[in-house]
């Protein structure tokens, strides 16, 4: 017998100025399911959320909970209603408790009117919740003492704390190590053996694939359609998110070898003295970098870009051997750097996109002492049309983008430079995989235009699927570098792990 209908959405409409959010939107969510929500960055699974968690009120439609229609006009409502979220950013405070985070404005009071904190009820009403997760830590535990993975955990405890029957669970997976990843698909699962009903939202299709009853794709603010459990593959799940099949997905190179552009010869980095790294990168190829969190890789990019301070050893460009003490240097020499967080250290999000694009170069924009702003949104132009970046125009501030265009700003801002060696840290983390093949082909058309571009990820398929060799590392070690005859998940993960390799 068919489960239960808990959450019912009912042609759902949403519009801001100039843009039709939602489109006519409904589907369902059974007790004890896990649909998947899939969908490029602004096909409006984002939108739909918030209408669910209260943030926004649909301007058409309903929703229905239990079969009967609900009004969520706030955070309040939704958790009344049973609904909890997860965000890809955490909503934890570090400083304090795991129970405290638990309880946060919730805390258990005694003493009257006096109205102080019940600390050992808090605790005391904290074991269970972290118990239903498998969660064996103490409440006490100051929450930054805990892995990433288990923050995440916390906050699920957090919302199930909360009587969450439905629970939404958005990019929670982004952040975390294959292990940690691991943990979490797991915990998914017991949830729904509970009873618990979930929308997983999530770029990497494979976890879909795992843990999804059903498929739910949306595609520029419509319903684009569902996928049953038998029907749930990869290429089924693009085809409805982007209307097409990827062709060429991944663009590897043409195995040919080429000059050195970048020489690193036995670089000591702060953060892991005492280990000495050496390895080149040359003009025409994708180096891909692999390795566990903690490994020391964007350390490592971050030295060479000059962010970080260099110990000892050799950076040589085009057989110069340079000084890097700074960005400023870095940039000089054309080498540059797209962090990880693209949020809070690639981007100014409250600027525009001319502003973002321009900023690394702001002196070259310069007229007897003043910005050319017609300069500047001619290369904001420019780089909005090679990057295909789709935004109304250049004055478009970048918090209003989706995360895969603003990763391109990222990527658009250095490309205006005329990089000679481009390192990118986690270039597709959190974006939909229509943009990811595009900045693969960027990647590759910036390689075969004789760049060297040093790819650092945490995919594993990613780095696989783009490089034309791979450096592995291990706590603060190169651990290997493996070429692409000899590509092999097993292979980079027993390096990754210390292990050596024939």
């Amino acid at each position: 017998m068919a489960s239960p209908l808990i959450l019912q959405f009912r042609d759902i409409c949403k519009r801001f100025p100039g843009v039709i959010a939602l489109q006519n939107v409904s589907f369902d969510l059974s007790a004890g399911e896990v649909v998947g929500l899939i969908g490029e960055n602004g096909a409006g699974k984002s939108t739909l959320m918030k209408i669910l968690g209260g943030i926004h009120q649909p301007d058409e439609g309903s929703i229905l909970i239990d079969g009967e229609s609900v009004h969520i006009r706030s955070v309040a409502d939704a958790v009344k209603n049973g609904i909890g979220f997860v965000h890809q950013e955490l909503n934890n405070l570090d400083n304090l408790s795991v129970a405290a985070n638990l309880f946060l404005g919730r805390e258990p009071l005694w003493a009257g009117p006096l109205k102080l904190i019940d600390q050992k009820a808090m605790l005391e009403n904290s074991r269970p919740h972290l118990k239903r997760l498998g969660l064996n830590i103490d409440p006490r535990t100051p929450l930054k003492k805990l892995s990433l993975a288990q923050q995440q955990l916390v906050e699920i405890a957090k919302a199930l704390s909360q009587n969450a029957r439905i629970l939404v669970l958005d990019e929670p997976t982004s952040s975390l190590t294959a292990g940690e990843t691991r943990l979490l698909l797991t915990t998914v699962k017991e949830l729904k053996a509970q009873g618990v009903s979930i929308i997983y939202i999530s770029h990497r299709l494979g976890e879909i694939t795992e843990i999804a009853d059903r498929v739910v794709a949306l595609r520029d603010g419509r319903f684009a359609g569902n996928l049953s459990r038998e029907e749930i593959n990869h290429d089924n799940m693009v085809r409805l998110m982007i209307g097409r099949d990827l062709q060429n997905f991944y663009l590897p190179g043409s195995g040919e070898r080429h000059p050195a552009r970048l020489e690193i010869k036995n670089l000591q980095i702060a953060t892991h003295p005492g280990r000495f790294i050496s390895f080149d990168a040359a003009g025409g190829e994708i180096l891909g970098f692999a390795g566990l969190v903690g490994a020391g890789r964007s350390e490592l990019a971050e030295a060479i870009f000059g962010v970080a301070p260099i110990l000892s050893g050799e950076v040589i460009l085009d057989k110069k051997r340079m000084k890097i003490c700074s960005s400023r240097d870095a940039i000089t020499a054309g080498i540059f750097l797209a962090t990880e967080d693209r949020r809070r250290t690639g981007l100014i999000t409250e600027m525009t996109i001319r502003e973002n694009i321009t900023l690394p170069g702001l002196w070259g924009y310069i007229r007897m002492a003043l910005i050319s702003r017609r300069r500047e949104c001619r290369a904001a132009k420019t780089q909005i049309d090679a990057m295909r970046i789709k935004a109304p125009g250049t004055e478009t501030r970048v918090m209003n983008l989706s995360g895969g265009n603003q990763q391109k700003v990222v990527l658009g801002k250095w490309l205006a430079l005329k990089p000679k060696v481009f390192i990118v840290d986690e270039p597709t983390r959190g974006i939909d995989v229509g943009s990811k093949a595009e900045i693969y082909r960027l990647l590759r058309a910036l390689a075969d235009a004789g760049v060297a571009v040093i790819v650092i990820s945490s995919d594993l398929e990613e780095v696989l699927g783009i490089s034309d060799r791979i450096a592995v590392m291990h706590e603060g070690n190169l651990a290997g570098i493996v070429n692409r005859p000899d590509f092999s998940e097993e292979k980079v993960m027993n390096l990754a792990f210390g292990k050596s390799v024939a």
